[in-house]
C-alpha cells in the first residue's frame, strides 16, 4: 500500500483491476484506492504475472503493508514478502518523529480519521476515552491499529486513565465528533432514500467537525471589478494563444488573496491548542467540483511565488483533475487558505465553512452588473458597475473582527485595484 501523503496513514480498498493469473504490465492500474481525501489510481511497480491478492475491496490497509505479489518473468514462484502477521501492521517506528500522545492535554487536538470515529462509535468509545488512547501515527494520531487494541485490552486499562475517562466532563470535541448510532425512523409517505456514498459521508464529517472545531463569524464585503472583466475579456483569447491556457477570474482572485496575507499573515495560521501555528508558506485551496458533484479542495502550493501565467496554469490542472477523478492526495495536501466561489452556480454571496484546519475561508459571489455612485472630479455619478460580493468566514479563537474585516477588506482593494493596462 503506497503512502499517498504525508498524514495519510492508511486507505480503503476500492477496486482491484487485475485478478490472481492476470498478466501485469509496469505502471499498468492495478488497483483503486480510497483515502479521507481522495480516490486514486495505484499502478503495478512491476512486470509479470499476479499471483496472489491480500486483500479484499473495501478492506482498510495501513500504509506500508504488503497487498498483493507478483511473480517478475524469470523469478520463479520464490518472491520474498514479508510474513502474514505482519501485513497487517504499519511500518515499525519512523513513521513519525513527533512522540505519542499519552494524555488528554496532549491530544484534545487531534485529528481523528473518520474510520476511527466509525470504531469509536460503534463500540461505544466516548471522546474523553478517545482523547487518553496513545496514538502512534502521524503526529501522535490515533490509527486504527491504536483504537483496536485499545478495544481489545479495555478491561486492562491502567486505573489512571479510566479515571479520566470516567471523570472528565463530557465537552463538544475539539477535533471530532462521533456519531452515536441513531434509532431507525420510519420515513413515510412518497420518499426516495439515499444512501451516502463514501465521499459524502467524509464531507459530512468534515463539515460538523468544523462547526465544532471553530466559532465561526463571517464579515461581507463588496468590490467594483469593472476593471477585471473588461481586461479579461480584451485578452482572453490573445492569452489562450500566448500560453496555451484559458484564464478564469479564479486566479486573479488567488493573486489578490496572496497579497492581502502577505499583509496580514495572521490569517494565514492553524490552532494547536492554546499555540498559534503561523504558516510561512501560502498554499491557496480551491473548492472544484468532482463528477459526483461533490466538491473536492485541491491546493495550489508555493502561491506565492507564481505570476499570474503559473496560476492559471496550476488552476486548469487542478481543476481537470478533479473533473476527471485523477487528483493525487498530495494535492489536496497543507492548505493554509481556501477560497470558494459560490457565484459559479449563480450565488450572490455564502457563509463558507472554514476547511480545518485553517482558520479563515473567503467566498466570492457572482459578478453582477449594477448602477453604482462614481466620485469624479466634476462630482459624483451614477454608472454601471460590475460588482462583486465577497464573504470570509473566521475562527474566532484567533482572528477577531478587526483583522478578519481588515484582512477581507484588502483582499476587495486589491480586486478594484487591478490594473486595466496590463499587459500580458
Amino acid at each position: 500500500m503506497p503512502k499517498m501523503g504525508e498524514s495519510i496513514m492508511e486507505a480503503t480498498i476500492l477496486k482491484w483491476h487485475k485478478q490472481p493469473g492476470d498478466s501485469v504490465d509496469m505502471d499498468e492500474t492495478l488497483l483503486e484506492i480510497a483515502t479521507d481525501k481522495v480516490d486514486s489510481e495505484v499502478p503495478s511497480t512491476a512486470a509479470g504475472k499476479l499471483t496472489e491478492i491480500l486483500f479484499q475491496e473495501n478492506d482498510v490497509v495501513p500504509v506500508g503493508t504488503v497487498i498483493a505479489r507478483i511473480e517478475s518473468e524469470g523469478a520463479g514462484a520464490a518472491v520474498v514478502t514479508p510474513p502474514p502477521s505482519a501485513q497487517a501492521t504499519p511500518p515499525p517506528a519512523p513513521v513519525t518523529s513527533t512522540p505519542p500522545a499519552t494524555n488528554a492535554s496532549a491530544s484534545i487536538n487531534r485529528f481523528y480519521s473518520p474510520l476511527v470515529l466509525n470504531i469509536a462509535a460503534k463500540e461505544g468509545i466516548g471522546m474523553a476515552e478517545l482523547e487518553n488512547i496513545p496514538g502512534t501515527g502521524n503526529e501522535g494520531r490515533v490509527t486504527k491499529k491504536d483504537i483496536l487494541n485499545f478495544v481489545a485490552n479495555r478491561g486492562n486499562v491502567p486505573a489512571q486513565v479510566q479515571q479520566l475517562a470516567t471523570s472528565s466532563t463530557p465537552v463538544a470535541p475539539a477535533q471530532a465528533v462521533v456519531h452515536q448510532p441513531q434509532p431507525a425512523q420510519n420515513h413515510g409517505g412518497n420518499v426516495e432514500i439515499i444512501e451516502m456514498d463514501r465521499m459524502r459521508k467524509l464531507i459530512a464529517d468534515h463539515m460538523v467537525r468544523s462547526k465544532a472545531t471553530s466559532p465561526h463569524v463571517t464579515s461581507f464585503t463588496e468590490a467594483d471589478v469593472t476593471n477585471i472583466v473588461k481586461w479579461r475579456d480584451a485578452h482572453k483569447k490573445q492569452f489562450e494563444q500566448k500560453y496555451g491556457e484559458k484564464i478564469t477570474f479564479t486566479p486573479i482572485f488567488i493573486e489578490a488573496i496572496v497579497n492581502a496575507i502577505k499583509k496580514h499573515p495572521m490569517i494565514n495560521v492553524s490552532v494547536d491548542g492554546d499555540k498559534i501555528i503561523v504558516k510561512k508558506d501560502i498554499n491557496i485551496g480551491m473548492a472544484a467540483a468532482m463528477p459526483s458533484g461533490n466538491l473536492i479542495v485541491p491546493v495550489i502550493k508555493n502561491a506565492d511565488t507564481k505570476n499570474l501565467f503559473g496560476l492559471t496554469k496550476e488552476v486548469n490542472h487542478l481543476a481537470h483533475a478533479a473533473r476527471n477523478s485523477k487528483l493525487k492526495a498530495d494535492d489536496t495536501q497543507n492548505g493554509t487558505f481556501t477560497l470558494t466561489n459560490v457565484g459559479t452556480f449563480g450565488s450572490l454571496m455564502g457563509t463558507p465553512i472554514i476547511n480545518q484546519p485553517q482558520v479563515a475561508i473567503l467566498a466570492v459571489g457572482s459578478i453582477k452588473k449594477r448602477p453604482m455612485v462614481l466620485e469624479t472630479p466634476e462630482g459624483d455619478v451614477i454608472a454601471i458597475r460590475q460588482m462583486m460580493y465577497l464573504s470570509l468566514s473566521y475562527d474566532h479563537r484567533v482572528v477577531d473582527g478587526s483583522l478578519g474585516a481588515s484582512f477581507l477588506t484588502t483582499v476587495a482593494n486589491e480586486l478594484e485595484a487591478f490594473d486595466g493596462k496590463r499587459s500580458i
